[in-house]
């Protein structure tokens, strides 16, 4: 991977207004407050669910204010399936299933794009069954 001149290895391809942007283009949501709401609250819960060097990498690969978010949280003692991230979503931010789907969906597709793609396999080897489809990728398994 070739890195642009000027730029350092690493650092974070947005800033953190350009990643909110794309968040609130994204998500339909009607303000930069929305939009900023609905990317800390994932990106906290997502820290949640990550541990290690998987966690820090993917921070480093993110503006300040979000590699903040996901740090926020100490990791779960257990980790949830991508349904059961939707779900918790869902009950600590008082929306329904299908808006906390929604708003993470959001949130995590623009992460996606930002985060090297094998550290993101890394990411999703780690991480209980369904959130390939939470960042915008297929999930595949094999047949029983």
């Amino acid at each position: 991977m070739r890195t642009q001149p000027g730029r350092r290895r690493n650092a974070p391809a947005l800033t953190y207004d350009q990643l909110l942007e794309r968040v609130r283009y994204d998500g339909a949501y009607p303000t930069r407050e929305r939009a900023e709401q609905v990317t800390r609250t994932v990106l906290t819960a997502l820290g949640s669910q990550l541990a290690g060097d998987p966690r820090a990498e993917l921070a480093a690969q993110l503006p300040v204010e979000a590699a903040r978010a996901l740090h926020s949280e100490a990791p779960a003692a257990r980790p949830l399936t991508g349904w059961g991230f939707v779900q918790d979503l869902a009950a600590r931010t008082g929306v329904t299933p299908a808006v906390a789907r929604w708003n993470t969906g959001a949130v995590l597709s623009t992460v996606a794009g930002l985060a090297d793609p094998d550290l993101l396999g890394r990411i999703l080897d780690e991480l209980p069954s369904g959130y390939a489809l939470l960042f915008g990728r297929a999930e595949l398994v094999q047949a029983a």
